[in-house]
């Protein structure tokens, strides 16, 4: 058979017709596709139209109806706001009886407010010549209270009840009481000198004493041999020391460690910074204020604008800047708080993200002044950096002639000159390398250092801490003590960053029984735990690494001024200042939305829990976003039952997104509503019993839940 025929591979050859009729099939079923895309797409725009269209007339149906009833809400609010005027006038009143109670007691003591009896305090001390250490020891302890009942009244009381007169007096009288107490510490270590060789040491025949109380930690020696060998020296009893070089150890010198637990060094204003305090939010001018806004929006925005009031941002903080305490410098001031109106806060909406030295002329000139100050490096920031742990004085000084005993008689030259330095580095010291002091001390338990301690030395002539003059620092976290070198005798102090826990992690308040709250703040380093009840608070724990510390401070009931002095004293700083935002990352909320949450927080409190939110972040300035919940028995909230809640100061709603959402959304909770109050939208879902509860609550409580909300500033200082 011959080869098979090869069969054509493109079959029957296409016609140009054929193409023309199958590429006009293949438009045309390509255009009835489109056109039905088209068709659905515009269906489906139609309908996403038409639901805008239908929630948009629900949103404006929900702001007219919350519009409607927002008199009457405010005026609700204002009822239950009459608990802060309670607590006002309460405060005022127990301050008045306090004075009264203490003048009738006759107990000795002088009232530190009346210039009179402090000045004869001081003035019979001064005289009295016994300095024996122990007694001078006792009367400093209640030289101290004083000073710390001044401080008080001027951390407590609020600017309408104490003139400008009386807060110079106190601030004179505390830097007096602090002079007078020093002085008389240098005064008993004159004494003890002079007797030195009646506390000889039997190993070295030097004179070695460590004595000490709650305040203070009193170390002293006194180089009686003047041998070489013994250049070095450590106090078993405070576990403090030092290695003097070669010169000192041949010289006539006494060595004092004087640990006061406490800080006179620093300039006043730092252990004086107010709390900022809110006047109380009256709702009758904002009900005037939303009548005027409908009927008169236009002349009312040209009045703004012709007669502008200091900004919120300002107005928040400015009472505060007058009366802090600074008796030698009048910046560094932390606020007080004025409420403003809902029409003002809209006109100035726009200027609340700037910072109040911007928008006020003589705050920025002395902000200007000061860091034109710290542009040296060695000059300590008080606003970032704060001395822990007391202040450590330690001096070189001479060692006066000593007591010789002949036969019966005990005989001593006497020189009336005082308590005399020890020159030192002397003028003829050219290599500075010999001259180095080594010291180590021991820090106190009963302080928290979470980093690696700044250590400083004061120069009392600028006023000021530096870091210059000492090196080779080495701290040991697990011994806790710290070792250094510094080239002169200086007073020392150890500083901390104030920020070390902010932001803060997260956050809950959880009414636990009767007018009783518990407070929990997350930080990097602890978790704090702070108990309320009334007007006072406990330190219920802090946990550092799951264990429990400063177990010295808890279990104690005080005010929120004390605790927060306690807290900052022992190194856990939960408590931002003025400045605090220009050393940590936060997203500052607008005032209004931020104070007015917080004092509509704490009028619920006593039925609400609040928790921290991530969304906070996300909803820009000028409104703030937490997790609530009804919360009526002892046992923790369980995650299912928080909800969200938006609010921005004059309006507030539920979220209908989770804390696991994917995005922030401001859409509104089915079945729920705007409210003007927070107080209101939570009665939309909240049991009788709950809002009884609300209505119920004391007054005190209330007034000390606010005073912690507005120090600790959460809603600002969460991350």
């Amino acid at each position: 058979m011959g080869p098979k025929k090869k069969k054509k591979s493109g079959g029957k050859k296409v016609s140009k017709a054929e193409r023309l009729r199958l590429q006009k099939e293949e438009e045309e079923e390509r255009r009835l596709k489109e056109e039905e895309e088209a068709r659905l797409q515009a269906e489906q725009e139609a309908a996403r139209l038409e639901k805008e269209r239908i929630q948009q007339e629900l949103m404006e149906k929900l702001m007219a109806k919350e519009q409607e009833r927002r008199e009457s809400e405010l005026a609700e609010l204002h009822s239950l706001e009459q608990k802060f005027l309670s607590a006002q006038q309460w405060k005022t009143d127990y301050r008045a009886r306090a004075k009264w109670e203490h003048y009738l007691s006759c107990d000795g003591s002088p009232d530190p407010t009346v210039l009179q009896e402090i000045n004869t305090f001081m003035s019979l001390w001064r005289e009295d010549q016994n300095e024996n250490i122990q007694l001078v020891m006792k009367k400093g302890e209640l030289l101290l209270n004083l000073i710390e009942k001044l401080q008080f009244l001027l951390l407590d009381t609020p600017p309408n009840e104490i003139t400008e007169k009386e807060t110079v007096q106190y601030q004179e009288s505390i830097l007096e009481l602090r002079n007078l107490l020093h002085q008389k510490y240098n005064g008993a270590t004159e004494l003890l000198l002079k007797t030195a060789n009646m506390y000889e040491d039997s190993d070295t025949g030097n004179m070695q004493a460590v004595i000490k109380d709650k305040n203070i930690t009193f170390c002293i020696w006194a180089n009686l041999k003047k041998k070489v060998r013994f250049k070095n020296h450590k106090f078993c009893d405070a576990q403090h020391g030092f290695d003097l070089p070669k010169s000192l150890a041949v010289s006539s010198v006494a060595i004092r460690i004087l640990h006061t637990h406490y800080d006179h060094v620093s300039p006043l204003w730092l252990q004086c910074q107010s709390v900022p305090e809110l006047e109380v939010l009256d709702s009758k001018e904002l009900i005037q204020h939303s009548k005027d806004n409908r009927e008169e929006p236009e002349e009312e925005g040209k009045k703004a604008r012709e007669e502008p009031n200091m900004s919120t941002e300002e107005e928040m903080w400015s009472n505060a800047r007058n009366n802090a305490i600074s008796f030698q410098e009048n910046s560094n001031k932390t606020a007080d708080v004025n409420e403003i109106t809902e029409e003002e806060a809209e006109k100035k909406s726009e200027i609340l993200d700037v910072p109040s030295e911007v928008q006020n002329p003589p705050m920025q000139e002395e902000t200007n002044e000061k860091e034109e100050v710290i542009t040296d490096e060695n000059i300590v920031d008080l606003q970032q950096f704060v001395p822990v742990g007391g202040v450590y004085h330690i001096d070189a000084l001479q060692l006066p002639p000593q007591v010789k005993q002949i036969k019966d008689w005990s005989m001593v030259e006497l020189l009336d000159v005082g308590l005399e330095a020890f020159p030192y580095p002397t003028e003829e010291a050219e290599d500075a390398t010999h001259t180095a002091i080594k010291i180590t001390l021991r820090l106190s338990d009963n302080v928290m250092y979470f980093e690696d301690p700044v250590v400083a030395r004061w120069d009392a002539a600028g006023e000021q801490w530096r870091t210059d003059g000492i090196s080779n620092i080495k701290y040991e976290a697990q011994e806790k003590s710290i070792t250094f070198e510094m080239g002169a005798f200086y007073t020392i102090g150890l500083l901390q960053d104030a920020h070390l826990n902010m932001p803060y992690r997260a956050w809950e308040l959880q009414p636990t029984g009767v007018d009783e709250a518990l407070l929990t703040v997350t930080t990097v380093f602890a978790t704090v735990q702070i108990q309320i009840k009334g007007n006072q608070c406990m330190l219920y724990s802090v946990l550092v690494e799951e264990k429990d510390v400063l177990s010295h401070l808890t279990g104690k009931w005080i005010s929120p001024v004390e605790l927060r002095t306690v807290l900052k004293k022992a190194g856990v700083n939960i408590f931002p200042g003025e400045y605090s935002h220009k050393y940590i990352s936060v997203k500052k909320k607008a005032p209004l939305a931020e104070v007015r949450a917080y004092q509509q927080m704490a009028l619920v409190a006593s039925a609400f829990a609040f928790a921290w939110s991530k969304w906070n972040l996300e909803a820009g300035q000028e409104q703030v976003v937490f997790k609530v919940s009804e919360h009526l028995k002892a046992d923790s909230v369980k995650d299912e039952d928080w909800s969200l809640y938006l609010f921005n100061g004059r309006k507030a709603q539920k979220l209908k997104i989770t804390e696991t959402s994917e995005a922030f959304s401001e859409e509104l909770e089915e079945d729920s509503e705007f409210h003007s109050t927070l107080y209101h939208v939570l009665k939309d879902f909240a049991s009788k019993e709950a809002i009884d509860k609300v209505e119920a609550a004391d007054f005190l409580f209330v007034d000390g839940v606010y005073q912690l909300l507005l120090a600790m500033r959460l809603l600002t200082y969460s991350s």
